[in-house]
């Protein structure tokens, strides 16, 4: 396996490349043609392309002087007014090299900034505006003050679809000389639920064991649950065959090392796809929330675990 990390080795280069975003894609392609950015405000769940897009459109913008153009800061490593006072400021207010119209800084995890931070941002988006565009990306674009989201055309990504990534593993796994099996791209959609870096990084790891990826490689490499034995637990449970469910749980938890935070957050997923009556899956998802917060804030996670599969079968 090459050492080099695949996300980084495989992120597309250009605004053409990215996949699954189209709506998102096409408008940013129209502010390169006519070279008029504004501020912006990517928002949506990890990995869904935001800072491949941003990174893409200034490549597109600049070309050779994107180096001298573009910057890059985590907002979640400095947070505080000082990073908005010195750095930003200093990025922004110097002119464009070469023959660009602007430079453009992109703010990644900005919905970490405190809040002082933010309001000192605002106002240098206003000074500086003829020389640089901020491009802000978050998780969370409620937790942007609404003076800066004002101020910014707003791009929402949606998670990928399992179309988009399965494509892309397979590429990757072509690229790599690897054998990736149907069940291993299905297992793997599973447990990225959307997020490209984390399917890419999953399918990375599994190709360390030198063997064929299959979905059984997956689940061992990840720490989590096969979800058909998830299921058998559920169904026992609700059939009155505790012990059988207790000993699938005690097998999760012991013998494959799945953490009970992870366990719960997958009987959440299963209940809500299950075919339960509507009442009582409303009742087993207030009791999976409690059971998850409970183990969340340090209780002990196979007492609330066989006290959920009780409540199931009640």
């Amino acid at each position: 396996m090459d050492i080099d990390l695949w996300t980084e080795k495989y992120r597309p280069r250009t605004l053409n490349d990215i996949i699954g975003q189209e709506p998102v894609v096409d408008r940013l392609i129209r502010f390169v043609k006519a070279k008029a950015v504004p501020h912006c405000l990517f928002a949506g769940p990890p990995g869904t392309s935001k800072t491949t897009a941003v990174v893409a459109m200034a490549r597109d913008l600049f070309g050779e002087s994107f180096d001298r153009n573009f910057m890059e800061l985590n907002a979640s490593d400095e947070r505080g007014i000082d990073v908005v006072r010195n750095q930003i400021k200093n990025f922004a207010r110097a002119m464009p090299a070469g023959d660009a119209p602007f430079r453009i800084l992109a703010l990644d995890e900005a919905d970490h900034l405190t809040g002082d931070a933010q309001h000192a941002l605002r106002r240098t988006m206003e000074s500086y505006a003829a020389s640089c565009r901020m491009i802000l990306l978050c998780n969370y674009s409620s937790r942007i003050i609404p003076p800066i989201q004002s101020r910014c055309a707003i791009f929402k990504f949606a998670r990928l679809s399992d179309e988009a990534i399965s494509g892309r593993l397979k590429y990757i796994a072509k690229a790599e000389g690897i054998k990736l099996s149907t069940e291993g791209v299905d297992a793997i959609l599973y447990l990225s639920n959307g997020d490209m870096r984390a399917a890419i990084n999953l399918l990375q790891a599994s190709s360390s064991t030198g063997e064929k990826i299959t979905d059984d490689v997956i689940y061992a490499i990840s720490g989590r649950a096969d979800p058909e034995r998830i299921r058998s637990m559920l169904s026992a449970s609700q059939e009155k065959s505790y012990h059988e469910a207790l000993d699938i749980l005690k097998d999760l938890t012991y013998h494959q090392g799945v953490s009970p935070v992870d366990l719960v957050r997958q009987i959440h997923r299963e209940v809500l796809s299950s075919e339960l009556p509507e009442q009582r899956k409303m009742n087993v998802l207030e009791r999976t929330a409690e059971a998850e917060f409970r183990i969340s804030e340090g209780a002990d996670g196979e007492i609330q675990l066989t006290a959920l599969l009780a409540f199931m079968g009640l």
